[in-house]
């Protein structure tokens, strides 16, 4: 370990927590949004047995040695996945100053936080893009040390020399040459070979997945939010490498040009997608490429630029103009069939509100149930993972239930009522 992680670690061990599951639990259901086929069922019986779903029964049924749950009014689905969010941070005036003000461990604290109201809002696995805090953050909640979602955790991001992800951007000169220029340890590359050693490096750190930012980006100190910023070849070494360490690849991208480098690359995602053409829409429905459109992140970076002294005024040109878009680019997105999962970008907002994007979205054309199955089973989909995503025997215990009924008004995952994550009750009616 670490020797600056060491008093986080110690002080994490003193929170309470959500005692373990070990007797079995009926939870009595009066819907169930059933996500494979985007249909909502009348009253149904989960139970659940050491952290798993061992059965759905019709009815209000008696299982025998269980304790029952009872979610009158409520309608239960399986937890809410987030494929991208940032743990370790949330944006606010201060944060371009913070990151030489504060240490490392200020931010860890502050992500315990951030990653409780994530779950307690219905989130019970998320994909955190980019964030040395969030592989230490991943291994505290599994060890129990604290609330959380279950983290799929991307490291640091992977750009280029005054990309998005660059860490050195905005430094000034002297700070800049006293540093040195940052390399692939650092997570920044500039040829084929390079992006192989920053790929490894993020595996020899604990990384479960790649993030590229193949695009510049709206909040980085720097001028342009769409300019590509990564070669093909560079793309594809990087996805090739991935690969070999059974790693997935996202990439955050605004630019026509950027996106398609990158579907082309090979990535799995592609993230926010501001400007995406009919040309990137069919690659990537060819190509069999996920979108996930951050609508929340656009439209909150809006609404912000409006206001003066949030954002630098570097920033706030790119914040206007790339926040509007998004969301019409999702429906244009979704009437073109392209593949989409649920995400926020969340940290850019306020941690716990993810479950606004699913009005957003429907706000933009997409169905309700359709919603709630990127963010359920096309989510795991995306993700590469089998076991969460739906409640069906033998899936991880993950069930998320709103009073009301979310088909008829989405409104409702707004006012979630209970959250269970790998069996553990951490919200009830």
């Amino acid at each position: 370990m670490h020797p600056t992680m060491r008093p986080l670690v110690l002080a994490l061990a003193l929170l309470p927590l959500a005692a373990a599951a070990v007797e079995p639990v009926a939870l009595h259901c009066e819907r169930l949004f059933d996500a494979r086929s985007g249909k909502l069922l009348d009253a149904r019986t989960v139970v659940v047995r050491e952290g798993r779903i061992a059965d759905v029964l019709p009815g209000r049924a008696a299982v025998a040695g269980a304790r029952t749950v009872d979610l009158a009014g409520h309608t239960c689905t399986p937890g809410w996945i987030d494929m991208h969010v940032h743990l370790g941070d949330q944006s606010s005036p201060d944060s371009y100053e913070e990151e030489f003000r504060l240490d490392p461990i200020d931010f860890a604290f502050r992500s315990v936080g951030f990653a409780e109201k994530t779950l307690m809002a219905g989130f019970t696995t998320v994909r955190d893009l980019g964030g040395e805090i969030a592989p230490h953050l991943r291994d505290a909640i599994d060890q129990g040390l604290l609330k959380g979602p279950r983290i799929y955790a991307a490291g640091k991001s992977i750009a280029t020399t005054g990309g998005h992800a660059d860490p050195t951007n905005g430094y000034n000169t002297t700070l800049s040459h006293l540093i040195g220029p940052p390399g692939p340890t650092q997570g920044v590359i500039n040829s084929p070979q390079e992006a192989r050693q920053a790929v490894r490096q993020r595996y020899k750190e604990g990384s479960d997945l790649i993030k590229i930012t193949a695009t510049g980006g709206v909040l980085s100190y720097a001028k342009s939010a769409d300019a590509p910023q990564f070669t093909v070849e560079e793309v594809r070494a990087i996805v090739e490498t991935a690969r070999d360490y059974g790693y997935r690849v996202a990439a955050h991208a605004h630019g026509t040009e950027g996106m398609k480098r990158a579907v082309l690359g090979g990535v799995t995602t592609i993230e926010h997608g501001t400007y995406m053409s009919d040309e990137v829409m069919t690659l990537m429905k060819q190509k069999g490429t996920w979108y996930v459109p951050t609508i929340y992140a656009g439209r909150f970076v809006a609404a912000k630029a409006a206001e003066p002294g949030y954002f630098p005024e570097i920033v706030r040109p790119k914040a206007q103009r790339v926040g509007a878009q998004i969301q019409q680019t999702f429906a244009r997105a979704y009437k073109a069939g392209v593949r989409i999962a649920f995400g926020t970008d969340m940290g850019v907002g306020p941690h716990g509100d993810n479950a606004r994007e699913f009005l957003y979205m429907v706000e933009a054309g997409m169905p309700p149930a359709e919603a709630l199955r990127a963010a359920t089973v096309h989510a795991a989909e995306a993700l590469g993972v089998d076991d969460i995503g739906a409640i069906e025997p033998g899936k991880r215990a993950d069930v998320v239930a709103v009073p009301g009924d979310p088909l008829q008004d989405i409104g409702v995952v707004l006012k979630v009522g209970f959250v269970m994550k790998d069996g553990v009750i951490y919200r009830q009616p």
